[in-house]
């Protein structure tokens, strides 16, 4: 008996698996990974998939060596370890704020403007708390957004968050210039390839050289 393959999507029929695995690879209806022989709902997704260590190297080190030796597939992977806290250098987003600010001084990727400065001239991050004075009769609300917590330490993991900081990072691309609270979701957009920025080497040395230069300024 002949056994045929069906793409119920494209409704076509192939006479074995490598021409309907070949026609999921090639065709632009389907998101498919051929090497790991999975769909994804969105080329976007499929593209986080490629970019993941499971089909990159992790090849991008921590810049506080010897503190910590760990490696990532990805700028954003690292700066999302460092802006969470997790690096043994103790470095965190505030850390990595501060080191841009100071390496982006042509303002590439930094919006002064949004920048608050101290008495001595020094950028300044604000910093939000709560305390049992934010129950409201049934939960713990933040005073800025009026979101609800079960308690005030989920409160105040809110308040520490970047969601309510300034957006001082933006696209480098002119026809883009959307904005973001943390280095690491700019370097996210930017390696989604949402807007093209990606393709300029430019873009790409620049944001190499900045977070390379993270370390000499916060040893």
């Amino acid at each position: 008996m002949l056994m045929h393959y069906y793409c119920s999507q494209c409704r076509q029929v192939f006479v074995n698996q490598y021409g309907l695995e070949e026609h999921y690879r090639q065709s632009e209806a389907h998101y498919y990974c051929a090497d790991c022989k999975k769909h994804f709902q969105s080329e976007s997704n499929l593209r986080s998939h490629r970019n993941s260590k499971i089909h990159q190297p992790q090849n991008i080190k921590c810049p506080f060596a010897p503190q910590c030796d760990m490696a990532f597939v990805s700028r954003s992977a690292l700066l999302l370890h460092l802006e969470a806290g997790r690096c043994p250098s103790n470095a965190t987003r505030e850390t990595v704020n501060r080191a841009i600010r100071q390496l982006d001084r042509n303002n590439i990727i930094t919006d002064p403007s949004r920048l608050i400065t101290g008495p001595d001239g020094t950028s300044q991050q604000i910093k939000y708390s709560a305390t049992e004075r934010s129950w409201n009769g049934y939960a713990y609300e933040c005073y800025i957004c009026h979101g609800t917590y079960p308690t005030l330490r989920a409160l105040n993991q809110h308040l520490a968050s970047p969601r309510h900081e300034a957006k001082i990072y933006f696209c480098p691309l002119s026809s883009c210039g959307v904005r973001f609270t943390t280095l690491s979701a700019l370097c996210q957009h930017i390696e989604s390839q949402r807007c093209g920025v990606a393709r300029f080497k430019a873009v790409q040395s620049a944001l190499d050289s900045l977070v390379g230069g993270m370390r000499s300024l916060t040893m």
